[in-house]
This record gives C-alpha cells, sequence and structure tokens, in this order.
C-alpha cells in the first residue's frame, strides 16, 4: 500500500491549549438516507426496466407453464410486465389461471390493481388475484393452481439488529421456527423453502452471497435443499429510496438435499458488466470469495502473533505518569478532522503504546490513498496513539497491540505483508470477501475489513519466528508483490514450527522417561 505524505496530515493546536488541537483525516463521502416508513415495512420499490432486462429474458420461453406469483407484489412491477408478452385477447384468460399478487400494504394492492387494469384486466378479475396478504405470517394455499408456481420477488429485507431498536412490530417473524435467521428476506426464504416450491427469483442484498454471521445460517439451511443457477449482483444504485447493495438470485430446487457444492455464474453489473464463476461450498457455509478465508485456515501458523485491539481512556487512567504522550480522541471527529490531547503516563506504558505504532483502518474512505488496511499511527495522525473515551465503534481507526513486542523493522514488515495480501486478495475476489459499506459518489465500491479478519490475516505471518534470512527473502517478495513467494516463505516457516514443536515433545518424553 503507497505510504501517504505525512505532511497532508499534520494536525494545529489550538490557541488555548497547545497540548489540545485537531488533526485532518481523510474525508468520506456522503451516503443515501433511508425514508422512515419504507425502513419500517422493510419494502424497496423495483423498476419495470429491471425485470425486463434482467428477469424476462430468462423466463420468456416457458411462460405459460407456471403461475407466477409474488408474496411481496408492491406496485406489481415484477410480474405484470409478463402481460406485455401476451396477445390482448388472452390476457384476461392467462390473468386468470398464471398470475397471483400478495402484498401486506393496501395502497400497494391498490396500485397492482390499478396497474393490472392499464394492462386491460378488469377490476373485478384484479381484485379476485391480487390480494391483501401478510404472507410472511400467513402463507397462501395454492394446492389448487393449475400449475406450479415460481416465486419471483422483491422481499422485504430488515435486519434484526435494527427491528430490534425501532422496528418492533415485525419481531414477530424472527419467533419458534425463524429464530436465528437475521433478516426479513430469510424468512421468506424459508417459507418458499418449507411449501416446497420449486424455482425462484428474488432480488435480495448482496449480504446473502457474501455476509458472514448475518446470512450463514441461511445459507446452510437453505442451500440444502436448494441450488443457485445464475446470479446478477449490482454494484450501484438501483433503488431509489435505498443505498443497499442487491443481487437477482436464480434459485432451482434440489431432487435430493445435499450439501455438495454449488458452482455458478454471475454478472457483475457496475459500471461495465462482468462476468465470474463462483464456488460456493459448506465447509465456508456456502459463503461467495471464500479465497481468503481458505489462505488464512491454511496458513495460520501453530504460534501465531496475539492480536489486541483499542486502546480505552480507562487503560490511560490507570498507567498516569509523568511522561506526556499524545493521543487521538476517535470519538470526537468534526468536519474531517479529530481531536487529540495530551496526557501523562508512566515509563512502561510510554514504552509500550511507542513499541506498537500500528492502527487499522477498517473502512474505505472512497479515496485510493485510504483504503482499508493498516498504517502507522506517527505518519499518519502525527501522535502516538489512538484513545476510545467513549463508545467502540468497528469503523474508526484502532489502534493494534501485538504480543511479543516486535522491532520496529519487523513491525514494517508486518504491515506491508498485510496490506500486500489484502489488496491481492481486493483484487482477485473484486474484494467480495469485504462487506459492502454504502453508496457514495467514490471512485470504488467502499468496502469494511472486519477486525476478525484483520486478527486472521495478521496471524498468518509469524514474524517473530522468522529468521534473518527469510525475513529479507520475504522483504524481496513483498516489494515485488510475488504471491507465491510470499506462500513458500510461510509454508517453510510452518514446517519448521512443526518439526521444532515435535522435537521439544521428543525430548521431553525422553526426559521424563529417563
Amino acid at each position: 500500500m503507497e505510504k501517504k505524505n505525512c505532511a497532508e496530515y499534520k494536525g494545529f493546536t489550538s490557541k488555548e491549549n497547545k497540548n489540545t488541537g485537531y488533526v485532518r483525516d481523510i474525508s468520506t463521502p456522503d451516503y443515501t438516507s433511508v425514508k422512515n416508513r419504507r425502513r419500517d415495512f422493510g419494502a424497496h420499490m423495483t423498476s419495470v426496466d429491471i425485470f425486463k432486462n434482467f428477469i424476462f429474458p430468462e423466463i420468456k420461453d416457458f411462460l405459460y407453464d407456471y403461475a407466477w406469483i409474488d408474496l411481496f407484489a408492491g406496485e406489481g412491477n415484477l410480474i405484470l410486465p409478463i402481460l406485455d408478452a401476451i396477445q390482448i385477447n388472452k390476457r384476461i384468460e392467462f390473468f386468470k389461471e398464471h398470475i397471483f399478487l400478495f402484498d401486506v400494504q393496501k395502497e400497494m394492492v391498490d396500485r397492482s390493481i390499478q396497474n393490472a387494469q392499464r394492462y386491460g384486466i378488469p377490476y373485478e378479475v384484479a381484485r379476485t388475484n391480487i390480494q391483501l396478504r401478510d404472507t410472511l405470517q400467513n402463507y397462501p394455499d395454492f394446492k389448487r393452481l393449475k400449475y406450479p408456481c415460481y416465486h419471483i420477488t422483491n422481499p422485504p429485507y430488515l435486519y434484526l439488529g435494527y427491528i430490534v431498536k425501532k422496528s418492533e412490530r415485525n419481531l414477530g417473524y424472527f419467533s419458534n421456527q425463524n429464530e436465528g435467521y437475521q433478516d426479513l428476506y430469510q424468512v421468506a426464504l424459508m417459507n418458499d423453502l418449507r411449501h416446497n416450491l420449486q424455482r425462484l427469483i428474488y432480488i435480495i442484498p448482496t449480504n446473502f452471497l457474501f455476509g458472514f454471521s448475518v446470512s450463514n445460517k441461511i445459507r446452510r439451511d437453505f442451500f440444502s435443499f436448494y441450488e443457485i443457477t445464475k446470479a446478477i449482483i449490482f454494484e450501484r444504485k438501483i433503488f431509489e429510496f435505498t443505498g443497499t447493495n442487491v443481487c437477482i438470485c436464480f434459485f432451482e430446487r434440489k431432487n435430493h438435499p445435499s450439501n455438495q457444492e454449488i458452482n455458478f455464474y454471475a454478472l457483475k453489473v457496475n459500471s461495465k458488466i462482468i462476468k465470474k464463476k463462483y464456488r460456493l461450498s459448506v465447509n465456508d457455509c456456502y459463503r461467495a470469495g471464500g479465497e481468503f478465508n481458505e489462505f488464512i485456515s491454511y496458513f495460520r501458523p501453530l504460534e501465531p502473533l496475539k492480536i489486541k485491539f483499542y486502546l480505552t481512556i480507562d487503560e490511560i487512567q490507570k498507567n498516569k505518569g509523568k511522561i506526556p504522550v499524545k493521543l487521538l480522541d476517535v470519538n470526537s471527529f468534526s468536519n474531517g478532522y479529530f481531536r487529540f490531547d495530551t496526557y501523562m503516563v508512566h515509563k512502561d506504558f510510554h514504552d509500550k503504546l511507542k513499541s506498537n505504532p500500528l492502527f487499522v483502518r477498517t473502512l474505505d474512505t472512497g479515496k485510493w490513498e485510504g483504503r482499508c488496511g493498516i498504517y502507522n499511527v506517527q505518519e499518519i495522525f502525527g501522535v502516538d496513539g489512538i484513545v476510545v473515551k467513549k463508545k467502540k465503534y468497528r469503523t474508526h481507526p484502532i489502534q493494534i497491540f501485538i504480543t511479543p513486542v516486535l522491532s520496529e523493522c519487523d513491525l514494517l514488515l508486518l504491515k506491508d505483508y498485510f496490506n500486500v495480501m489484502l489488496e491481492y486478495f481486493r483484487e482477485i475476489t473484486d474484494s467480495e470477501f469485504l462487506t459492502t459499506f454504502k453508496y457514495s459518489s467514490s471512485d470504488y465500491i467502499r468496502k469494511y475489513l472486519g477486525l476478525s479478519q484483520t486478527r486472521k490475516l495478521l496471524e498468518t505471518l509469524p514474524v517473530h519466528l522468522i529468521s534473518a534470512e527469510d525475513k529479507k527473502r520475504l522483504r524481496t517478495f513483498i516489494n515485488q508483490k510475488d504471491i507465491e513467494g510470499i506462500k513458500d516463505i510461510l509454508s517453510s516457516q510452518n514446517r519448521k514450527t512443526v518439526s521444532a514443536l515435535l522435537l521439544k515433545d521428543f525430548i521431553s518424553e525422553q526426559l521424563r522417561n529417563n
């Protein structure tokens, strides 16, 4: 990762107190706000163009073979445009047998009926097949339909954490058999699974494919019964009222439940469209973009570094002394500037700070010089450390403490290794192992790096155990961004560690026997 010119980040001292001041950070762009009422229902309106461009081409050859249903229909934009492909004199009969729409909001049902009338469907016919119903709570009975159901929908998505705080009306959906799921769209998927629907097309958040704890359970449960045959992943805003990243997933039910690997192709849509193959394994909870996890699992050493995050104000208070240290207050941020203050600490704590100058930036700033990665707190902010005085947040700069104490050269080697490997995995996976942040006007899709990911990647380099000669070779490989060379060093070191531990155990056993 390119080193930033420190001068741009120099802080300035206030006139009132030279021990206090402000230091500039790279500003972050604004993102789209969400309308409260839509947020309450978790509903987002789907453009007819999305249906016509990305969904209709996949179903146009078998329109008469299925009953087309949408249990969260909104204005009907994912189903009613099918009527454009039906001859005008056959639309009413087709509608009666092939189209069934539901929504929990009466105004949406009324709009769907009005839209159906625009296609020539009489009001009485439309209101029979377009009904007001809470389908998450009360699933319709489709057993008497003439054709098998094909569910195309943009379901509500509302994260459980938000529901607990601000939308209690939805809490009931997560009880009993739905306990453990994290979002309303996951309840919708499981309802379809339990009612044995064979084919589904869902427009859902991309965290379904790429999320960790938020979607591990739904993927494990759902992909035991369904294949994903195709996906279209949007990396640009497609909804008016939300910045949530979404994908269109095409699902088909398996003949028999299984945990077999799932392979499919997806189109990634941004300023251009690219095609990419994905491999989902039960070993990684069917998570897409698993190359990063495979690496940190395979190369985790037996004796990794011990990593601790955050420096708190309580630690400062417990280690008062006579040596001044300048600390950045991450809870005091305004107009692109962090406040810093000077504290007096004792020598041991001062030395601890000086020997741990690294911090992690977990959130892309939107600028190329401020991407996720590990940086030096003195070089970037001109302070001795980063303190949390109030609540800990995972998106602000976070100080890293490493055991055992490393030399300055080893810290630099560890930092550069981390950043090179992080950028490597961002390149080969298109940053899919990271969590997507909000839409913005950035030059790239802003991502969030989890602290567990940070810890695990740091742990793959046991720099405290590597020989001086291997460190020289590793430095060369890092400078050249030679990933295979770096992997060779890691593999060699792990073999040496295993051999040393086996020898140690053998000697201990011999001593006990004697």
